[in-house]
């Protein structure tokens, strides 16, 4: 006869999985949004500002690809794809610091009014990502924590 476990000792080893999950699924939702304004943002300054301030755009890019492989490495996380979201969310956070140092030391060191956060030049990491309510700088250091407190062994499994 198997011993039956009450209701209380059954959620109990089920809550780290679901706090995992719901975390992760914040994370990539939050993810989500910032891809979509990455995205917009720079497609319309590539289409409508480019020869204005070719390298802040240029970077507005850049940032907007980082986020799109961040997310999808972040929704895979497995084997390889958990050294790919470490790189992204490193590369993103080393952006937002360096091109967030640049633009508020230097405002016009990566083209006119490239240190304005709400400007026509500005990219996500502008200011640190201020006109984005700082989530660009905070975002990668989430990444980072989730990442670190999730490790995956090569095959892909949890590591123990």
């Amino acid at each position: 006869m198997s011993e039956s476990k009450s209701v209380t000792e059954r959620l109990s080893a089920a809550m780290p999985r679901l706090v995992g999950a719901g975390t992760l699924t914040v994370l990539i939702a939050v993810y989500a949004v910032l891809v979509m304004a990455a995205v917009g943002r720079s497609a319309f300054q590539i289409i409508d500002h480019f020869s204005k301030a070719p390298i802040a755009i240029s970077i507005s890019g850049l940032s907007a690809l980082v986020y799109v492989l961040a997310m999808v490495a972040l929704i895979v996380h497995k084997g390889s794809w958990y050294r790919v979201a470490w790189a992204t969310v490193s590369v993103e956070f080393a952006g937002v610091v360096i091109i967030g140092a640049i633009t508020t030391f230097f405002p016009n060191a990566l083209g006119p009014d490239s240190g304005d956060a709400f400007g026509d030049t500005a990219t996500v990491w502008t200011v640190f990502g201020e006109g984005y309510w700082f989530v660009p700088l905070v975002l990668p250091l989430a990444g980072m924590w989730w990442l670190k407190a999730h490790p995956v062994g090569i095959r892909g499994k949890a590591a123990a």
